[in-house]
């Protein structure tokens, strides 16, 4: 499982230029197009730069756990493979950023998430 987590924070970390030579060796390789690959390579390319990128990328930043702190800190485990204590400690630390540099789709549904848990979300 430690392997998973590492493995994780590897595909988290990457940049951009990394993302377009994953979703290539996916398509040559395997026949598989990563939808949100192809939206972070189709974004530079069509706006030519910074502004294409805060198009489609976003950040998902905590600004306040809400009344069920609790179901927060689990879903903030969840959702970023965290552990507890380390979910805690974001959570806590409101306003605190729960990933950087996703999709406007995943963006939007981890806020839908963590806005039914009880928190309040913004979307950078």
């Amino acid at each position: 499982m430690a392997d998973l987590k590492d493995f994780a924070e590897q595909l988290v970390n990457l940049t951009v230029k990394e993302v377009n030579e994953l979703a290539d060796i996916l398509k040559e390789e395997y026949g598989i197009e990563p939808a949100a690959a192809a939206v972070a390579v189709a974004g530079p390319v069509a706006g030519g730069g910074d502004a294409a990128e805060e198009k489609t990328e976003f950040d998902v930043i905590l600004k306040a756990a809400g009344a069920s702190k609790l179901a927060v800190v689990k879903l903030v485990k969840e959702l970023t493979g965290l552990g507890l204590k380390d979910a805690k400690g974001i959570v806590d630390s409101a306003p605190a950023p729960i990933k950087e540099g996703v999709s406007k789709d995943e963006a939007e549904g981890l806020k839908s998430s963590l806005e039914e848990a009880g928190a309040e979300v913004e979307l950078k």
